[in-house]
């Protein structure tokens, strides 16, 4: 099951639904950084998303730097100095009862329910930090037999969410907008579609009062920087992409028209911004609302990619009669007769909200046979 197609922090939601049947949690998240540095985190609590402007507030920083040995906020520190997965305790640096009475644990955790949490700092091969995997309980503890088992998962886990060369072939198109803003970055204008996409891009970064992010505040700048030539007030500057859990962003500035042409460097500037999802994120919501027995899954999963059975049995380490047999299982289950009628079947499965926690089974991202 590891040897799926497919990177990308975007992945993360079919993650923790395979890890919460290996491990049970009552809900995870994800902290990592994009290619810019900036550090992005995924929640699954709707009580710990709204908490995430606090916690990158600078008194709860301090706060937590008097608990922790080490902060996620400094991934950098983390991916040279933690390995392997820990329990609460192992990272704590005074006594849990203390850590009961703290700031942090009243406003950050206890709001949610959060009694329990169990980490793990993933790397590339190379060293690369990929991201923090955070699985939280509610009442009850994990063990050592908790954190052994994610053990065993991290280099898939490293594998599967690491950021690689993205493939607008294979995505699509789920959402476009524009913000209009002045030189300086504050917003004047902003289309519901952006609005709902900026959250997606730049998550609590992106608030109504708050400062525009500095990537976007670069893009500006780089705008404004460009001499404005007769005739094409509208040129566009080099394309911002941004990679996240929600999928893959690409802003583009553009001049807006000035009728008098006298200010060039007061002109207002829109931001185009264009979100696209990939098939693979697609394709797994699809296949987990099928509920399909575990082969079957990762059949269906490259027939709808377009391998042949002989590459399919290749890559399933099995022989091409049993690659047909599972084939012909695979359309009797859902009463198809042919690969485009499966392609068919499959694409009725895609729906809104696909990648952004979807409630599907998703067991093929993990191997089979741990926990």
């Amino acid at each position: 099951m590891a040897g799926l197609d497919f990177t990308g922090p975007e992945h993360i939601e079919p993650v923790l639904h395979a890890l919460r049947g290996l491990i049970g949690f009552d809900s995870g998240g994800y902290l990592y950084p994009d290619e810019h540095g900036e550090l992005h985190a995924h929640m699954q609590s709707p009580e710990l998303i709204a908490n995430l402007p606090h916690y990158f507030d600078p008194r709860m920083e301090r706060n937590e730097s008097q608990l922790f040995r080490r902060s996620p906020r400094h991934f950098a520190g983390m991916v040279r100095h933690e390995h392997g997965p820990h329990l609460l305790g192992e990272v704590l640096t005074v006594s849990r009862s203390e850590l009961l009475r703290s700031d942090y644990w009243n406003e950050m955790l206890r709001p949610a329910g959060v009694t329990d949490w169990l980490t793990l700092v993933l790397r590339t091969a190379q060293g690369r930090g990929v991201g923090m995997v955070f699985l939280y309980r509610h009442g009850t503890f994990f063990s050592q037999e908790d954190a052994a088992t994610l053990a065993q998962l991290e280099g898939h886990l490293s594998r599967i969410l690491q950021v690689s060369e993205s493939d607008a072939a294979d995505s699509e198109v789920q959402g476009q907008g524009i913000v209009v803003v002045t030189p300086r970055g504050r917003p004047l204008w902003v289309s519901p579609e952006a609005e709902a996409l900026m959250r997606m891009a730049f998550g609590w970064h992106w608030r109504h009062g708050a400062d525009m992010p500095p990537v976007l505040l670069e893009l500006l700048r780089r705008l404004q920087a460009e001499p404005a030539r007769k005739g094409w007030p509208a040129m566009a500057l080099p394309a911002l992409e941004i990679r996240n859990v929600h999928g893959s962003f690409s802003l583009r500035a553009t001049r807006m028209a000035d009728a008098t042409g006298q200010q060039p460097d007061r002109q207002a500037a829109a931001l185009h911004v264009t979100r696209r999802v990939a098939h693979s994120v697609q394709l797994l919501s699809a296949l987990g609302a099928l509920k399909l027995p575990l082969r079957q899954h990762e059949m269906a999963w490259w027939l709808a990619r377009g391998l042949s059975e002989n590459q399919i049995a290749q890559r399933m380490g099995i022989s091409i009669n049993t690659a047909v047999y599972h084939r012909r299982q695979l359309y009797n289950r859902l009463g198809v007769a042919s690969r485009d009628n499966l392609l068919v079947k499959v694409r009725q499965g895609y729906a809104p909200g696909h990648g952004e926690g979807a409630d599907v089974d998703r067991r093929p991202l993990l191997p089979a046979g741990i926990g």
